[in-house]
C-alpha cells in the first residue's frame, strides 16, 4: 500500500535543503512511500530584526509547525534539533534523529592581502576591536572568552545573507554552524572568506546543533498507520540519539531555554558516551564547565535512558556547584 506523507518545514533554505534530504532519504527506503514538503512560515521567519531571546527564543521557529502537526495538517515535521525546547509537550515526539552532521561553529574571516590566520586559534588573526557579527549569546562569550577586545555585533538573517554581509565588509569575522554551511554546499564556495572550524572544547556548540529531528503526535502511528512510523523510525541514527538525548537532559536538569549562553555537546566513542558542558550568566561575565562519561552499548535497548541519566547527572552536579546563580 502506497503512503502519502506530508513533511512540514519552514521556508528558509536550509530548512528546505534539510527537509528534503529526509524526503529523499525515506524515499529511497523500503516500502511505497512518496512525500510532499509543506513549507510552513513561522514566528522567527517573520522576526527581522528583533533579537530571538527578547521575542520569545527559539522557539519561535517550532510553534506554527506543531500548530500544523496538532491540526493535521502535516504528518511529520523537520526541525534543526537545536530549535526544539528540552522538554516537549505531551502531545509531541521525536520519531526519529538523523545522522549528525558536523556539529563545530566556525569562525569565518575575511581575508586581505597576505593576512593568515591559525588554524587552531583562528582569532588571533582579527585586529583589536575588529567587528565579528552572531546573534548567538553562546558565540558571543565563548568568543570573548578568547578575544575580550573583540566588538561582537548583532547578525541575523539566512546563510547567504550573512556571508554576503561579512563578504560586503559589514564585518571583520562571522561565526556560523559548520553543519549549516555544508548541507547548503558553502564549503570551498567562499571567495575572500577563510572558515576555520573551531575546537568544540573551546567552543561548544548548542545542544542538538547538527542534528535533526523529525518531529510527530505522540503514539505509535504518523498518520494513522504502523507501517508509515517504521519507516521514519528506520532513520533513527543510535549514536546521535544517544548524544542530543544526553544534551537535552542536561538543558532540562539546569532549565535552559532554547536561548540561554549554554553550550553541551554529547560524543560516542567505542561503548562510551562523554558530555561536555560551557554555561555562561546572561551578561557573560561568569561562567562554568565540566564534562562526564559514563559507558553506554548502542546495542542495549534502553541506551537512551543511560544517555538521559548522564546528562541529568551533569546537570545536577553543575546545579550543586552553582550553575543556578549564573545562569539564572
Amino acid at each position: 500500500m502506497a503512503h502519502l506523507l506530508r513533511i512540514g518545514s519552514r521556508p528558509s533554505p536550509l530548512a528546505l535543503v534539510q527537509a528534503n534530504a529526509i524526503k529523499q532519504a525515506l524515499e529511497a527506503g523500503k516500502g511505497e512511500l512518496a512525500a510532499t514538503i509543506v513549507p510552513i512560515s513561522t514566528s522567527g521567519d517573520r522576526l527581522t530584526s528583533a533579537s530571538l531571546a527578547r521575542a520569545g527564543g527559539k522557539g519561535l521557529f517550532v510553534r506554527e509547525l506543531e500548530q500544523a502537526l496538532a491540526e493535521g495538517q502535516i504528518d511529520v515535521a523537520v526541525h534543526s534539533l537545536k530549535d526544539l525546547p528540552a522538554v516537549l509537550p505531551d502531545q509531541f515526539r521525536i520519531a526519529a534523529v538523523p545522522g549528525r552532521e558536523d556539529p563545530r561553529d566556525g569562525l569565518l574571516i575575511r581575508l586581505s592581502g597576505a593576512e593568515i590566520a591559525d588554524s587552531d586559534e583562528p582569532w588571533r588573526a582579527l585586529a583589536h576591536g575588529a567587528r565579528v557579527g552572531t546573534s548567538s549569546a553562546r558565540r558571543q562569550f565563548e568568543l570573548l572568552r578568547m578575544r575580550s577586545d573583540l566588538a561582537i555585533s548583532p547578525l541575523r538573517g539566512n546563510v547567504d545573507t550573512r556571508l554576503r554581509r561579512l563578504a560586503e565588509g559589514g564585518f571583520d569575522a562571522i561565526m556560523l554552524a559548520m553543519a549549516g554551511l555544508k548541507r547548503l554546499g558553502k564549503i570551498g564556495a567562499l571567495a575572500g572568506i577563510k572558515l576555520y572550524p573551531l575546537n568544540e572544547n573551546g567552543f561548544v556548540p548548542s545542544g542538538g546543533q547538527a542534528a535533526l529531528a523529525i518531529e510527530a503526535l505522540s503514539g505509535e502511528t504518523i498518520g494513522g498507520s504502523l507501517e508509515l512510523a517504521a519507516i521514519i523510525a528506520s532513520l533513527n541514527d543510535p549514536p546521535a540519539r544517544a548524544e542530543v538525548t544526553a544534551e537535552r537532559a542536561f538543558l532540562a536538569a539546569i532549565g535552559a531555554s532554547c536561548v540561554s549562553p549554554v553550550g553541551v555537546k554529547g560524543t560516542i566513542s567505542g561503548a562510551s558516551l562523554s558530555l561536555r558542558a560551557l554555561l555562561f550568566s546572561v551578561d557573560g561575565s561568569a561562567h562554568m564547565a565540566d564534562s562526564c562519561a559514563a559507558p553506554l552499548s548502542l546495542k542495549d535497548e534502553k541506551y537512551e535512558a543511560v544517555a538521559a541519566a548522564c546528562g541529568q547527572a551533569l546537570g545536577q552536579r553543575m546545579l550543586a556547584a552553582g550553575a543556578d546563580a549564573i545562569i539564572h
